[in-house]
């Protein structure tokens, strides 16, 4: 069982339980918002009785109302790669390390992308990556409901050249994929039996590709759930992509018309064509 978004009707968006390729309604629950608003026990109840098969197109598993925060520097990797680009290396050492985790604001509905949608670079920055990551979807409550994967994209060169540029290198349009869809906390795997792939594609070829666990996360998604809710209120819950374990090495950078794929064990498949996302008039 997953829980999906459909797109019904070119402005109506409903919260499906899908199950083997078929779509059903929850009737207590017609958006992802109000899904979010349940404790985990009422949505695991909720989503046990279902009514009418829906149709539709299944699109990015994010609400307008709902806000998507990133994780950074939570993995030995990523501490590793933000070194080597950084003219700063200094700052990473010292977040890894620190009891304070990096979060920031990544995205929300307008500039997410789903599976099979395209993804973007930006035009001023000589080099952009993926950033392959498990995303936890946390109710009001402070509950995680769900799993999803998330594409973080980076704009590498800007980041590089001065970590205060972060929020430049992260928010851009088409700078978040996050999908297929939704897996329910309590029927996905354990932490350590997430294996997350990613692949770049290029043509015919494979241009980069690695591997590694959501069990080789530096911090307890405990811990990052209690830092992200100090002194911010969410109203309808969030969304956390907690962090990238891989990231490619400096000689690799997405061009347009590749091809990202991210696989995590028990969760999905999210894969995405990368476009240029031009300067904007």
């Amino acid at each position: 069982m997953k829980f999906s978004i459909l797109k019904t009707t070119a402005n109506d968006y409903q919260f499906a339980v899908t199950v083997e390729g078929k779509h059903s309604s929850v009737a207590q629950i017609p958006t992802l918002t109000q899904a979010m608003h349940l404790t985990l026990a009422e949505l695991k109840s909720a989503v046990a009785s279902t009514s009418d098969v829906i149709k539709g197109e299944v699109v990015a598993p994010i609400a307008p109302e709902i806000e998507i925060w990133g994780a950074g520097v939570t993995y030995l990797r990523s501490r590793d790669a933000r070194k080597e680009e950084s003219g700063v290396p200094d700052v990473y050492q010292r977040v890894y390390e620190a009891d304070r985790p990096e979060l920031f604001f990544k995205s929300n509905a307008v500039r997410a992308r789903g599976s099979n949608e395209k993804v973007g670079i930006r035009y001023d920055s000589d080099a952009s990556v993926p950033e392959p990551e498990v995303a936890i979807y946390i109710n009001k409550h402070r509950e995680i409901i769900g799993y999803a994967i998330c594409n973080d994209m980076t704009a590498r060169t800007i980041e590089g050249e001065n970590p205060l540029y972060l929020s430049q290198a992260k928010i851009y349009i088409g700078s978040t994929a996050i999908g297929p869809d939704i897996t329910p906390s309590w029927l996905a795997p354990a932490a350590s039996e997430m294996a997350i792939k990613a692949r770049i594609i290029r043509g015919t070829n494979i241009a980069w590709e690695a591997e590694t666990s959501l069990g080789s996360l530096n911090r307890t998604l405990e811990d990052l759930i209690s830092y992200l809710f100090r002194c911010q209120d969410f109203p309808h819950g969030v969304v956390l992509s907690t962090g990238t374990g891989i990231v490619p090495p400096l000689d690799i950078s997405l061009a347009a018309n590749d091809i990202v794929e991210i696989d995590v064990a028990g969760v999905g498949r999210l894969v995405n064509t990368v476009e240029v996302i031009a300067e904007r008039r």
